[in-house]
């Protein structure tokens, strides 16, 4: 009976540290995972969210109001995901940071659109009208771009990312004026027309009818294509390959559907 005993409390001994580790994996595997995005996506990956969570993956929105936050948060390890960048803007982030941020999925494109509440058509903007722009280096680039395909202006086609200072003919001397892009819905109210990302014309419920002129979808816009993405070291995470999967679905292109009525469309 001694004997027995003996070799039972050995057995237990050996069996807690694997009960321990088993039970610490178990808490890993359910461990909540952050993700960044812009308020106005919170309508796409809710749904996203719950279809995760019957998969046994927990995800958490952690919603961002500008384009300065998310990166920085994902660097910092505060999320371990974010979506809210197109590939340009990325890679102009790390270089600026000396970041390895990387995309592990696409999401959509999201052409940039000229709006505006005064005129009806591009041929309608007059001498001296004020045109905004989002002040970031990468959107104002691209906005400078947009304004340039519409035949407003001209820049400098050897900077890949003009500035207004790099705008070359200015025939009808109109004032181009960078604000920070959350800030470009409302600066319809005064200016004759705004370039704005998708997510702010969405939270702003702009109509189509106000858009004047579309950024065009061909070769050149591919570097504009919205991602999902980490930090380097996470790249091959099958998790976070799991979130990706779980985004690019037919239930996704419906909602992007019925909630942008066309002003982004499935990259993937």
């Amino acid at each position: 009976m001694k004997k027995s005993f003996k070799h039972f409390s050995w057995l237990l001994l050996l069996l807690v540290p694997l009960l321990i580790v088993s039970g610490c994996g178990k808490s890993s595997s359910n461990k909540t995972i952050k993700v960044g995005i812009m308020g106005s996506d919170e309508k796409i990956w809710k749904p996203v969210q719950k279809k995760l969570k019957k998969e046994g993956v927990n995800i958490k929105l952690v919603t961002f109001t500008d384009y300065n936050q998310p990166n920085a948060a994902l660097t910092n390890h505060e999320i371990a995901l974010n979506s809210f960048q197109h590939t340009y803007f990325m890679d102009q982030w790390n270089k600026a940071h000396k970041s390895n941020i990387v995309s592990i999925g696409k999401t959509v494109r999201a052409p940039l659109r000229l709006y505006s509440k005064k005129v009806k058509s591009v041929a309608d903007i007059k001498k001296g009208d004020q045109i905004t722009i989002p002040n970031d280096s990468t959107n104002e680039g691209r906005a400078l771009h947009l304004l340039q395909s519409a035949g407003l202006i001209k820049v400098n086609d050897s900077k890949a990312l003009p500035t207004p200072k790099d705008i070359t003919q200015n025939k009808l001397n109109l004032k181009i004026t960078p604000v920070d892009a959350a800030q470009t819905p409302r600066s319809l109210t005064d200016a004759a027309g705004a370039v704005i990302n998708n997510e702010f014309a969405a939270e702003a419920k702009l109509p189509n009818s106000e858009t004047i002129y579309k950024e065009k979808i061909n070769k050149a816009s591919i570097p504009y294509i919205n991602i999902i993405a980490t930090n380097k070291a996470d790249k091959n995470n099958k998790t976070y390959k799991k979130i990706v999967k779980a985004y690019q679905t037919e239930a996704t292109k419906k909602l992007l559907k019925k909630y942008y009525h066309g002003l982004t469309i499935p990259a993937w």
